[in-house]
């Protein structure tokens, strides 16, 4: 691990970027509002647009930081369990069968408390459906997993545009928001927030054996790591963070996939320093992300989702042209 020094300055230096990338998006909008009147607000004190402040920004913000936090610890756990830089929360099909879950309780007219809860339904019926597909026998590998979310993927996207074709038009706007990944409704910032910090507090105790399995499952069994428990525990804990950022937000992509890299070419391949660092560096991509998508054209907003790709997808290539040849 890097030393105690170097890794408590990049800790702190990301926990401060994560305050400025809250702070920013409270004092930012359709109506700008003084960094004064923020403090106080947060303080108690009775200003102006006070409401906007504690009943629309902040939760929205804190709601992007979890679910920024989620993707990317699920990201990093993802690709330490298949052993591809290139996996991402969503490519074991968790988020397909979020959206069909999501896009069933639209389309039948649920309030948001059903669309959350049919989504966390569906994730969770996605990954025990994977699970169940790839342990076949009592064994599976990382191709044998790998493949399996891929094919469920494709299933729940057929099912997806099924419904979008089939869909009224007055709940067509709604729907395609959702696939595109909108905090605009993303008011239950507290659940996904509680779901960020136990799913970090159970990743932590596990960094020393995933550093391990990084080499190499054969290394690993080798050096005593109980490499099934390991595994059948990553894949469950991924797939948890996943529904979660995926119920709380809908799909936004990238954050799980690039944040990861970032993080890894500045603070090395160990994870006991990658998984809090990926955890602040993808909540604070996001809450910019989201700010972006308020004031880019407001007062209208955007998808949240389309700015992380637009984001994500040059940074990515630049990653790829840094790698030796």
């Amino acid at each position: 691990m890097p030393s105690r020094h170097r890794a408590f300055l990049i800790l702190a230096s990301l926990a401060l970027l994560a305050a400025l990338s809250i702070g920013l998006a409270l004092t930012v909008g359709s109506l700008h509002i003084p960094l004064v009147d923020v403090a106080a607000a947060l303080a108690g004190r009775e200003v102006p647009d006070i409401d906007v402040v504690l009943e629309l920004r902040l939760p929205r913000a804190l709601a992007g930081f979890a679910c920024g936090g989620l993707l990317a610890l699920a990201g990093a756990l993802m690709q330490v369990l298949l052993r591809n830089p290139l996996a991402d929360p969503y490519v074991l099909g968790i988020s397909g069968g979020a959206g069909v879950g999501a896009l069933f309780a639209i389309l039948l007219g649920l309030p948001v408390l059903g669309i959350d809860g049919l989504a966390f339904v569906g994730a969770l019926g996605a990954m025990f459906l994977v699970f169940g597909l790839a342990h076949g026998d009592g064994s599976w590998t990382q191709t044998r997993l790998l493949l399996t979310g891929v094919i469920v993927a494709a299933g729940c996207g057929a099912l997806v545009a099924l419904m979008l074709a089939i869909a009224p038009e007055d709940r067509l706007r709604g729907m395609l928001y959702w696939l595109m990944g909108d905090l605009a409704q993303a008011a239950g910032w507290l659940p996904a927030l509680l779901a960020l910090v136990v799913a970090l507090a159970l990743a932590m105790p596990f960094a020393r054996e995933l550093n391990l399995l990084a080499r190499g499952m054969l290394q690993a069994q080798a050096l005593g790591v109980a490499v099934h428990k390991l595994r059948y525990a990553i894949f469950l804990l991924a797939s948890l963070a996943t529904a979660a950022s995926v119920t709380t937000a809908g799909s936004i992509g990238f954050v799980g996939l690039v944040v990861p890299h970032l993080v890894r070419l500045a603070t090395g391949n160990d994870q006991r320093l990658l998984l809090p660092a990926s955890v602040l560096a993808g909540g604070v991509l996001l809450v910019l992300a989201d700010t972006l998508a308020r004031t880019l054209i407001a007062p209208q907003q955007l998808p949240v989702g389309v700015l992380t790709a637009l984001i994500g997808v040059p940074v990515f290539l630049a990653l790829l042209s840094r790698q030796p040849k």
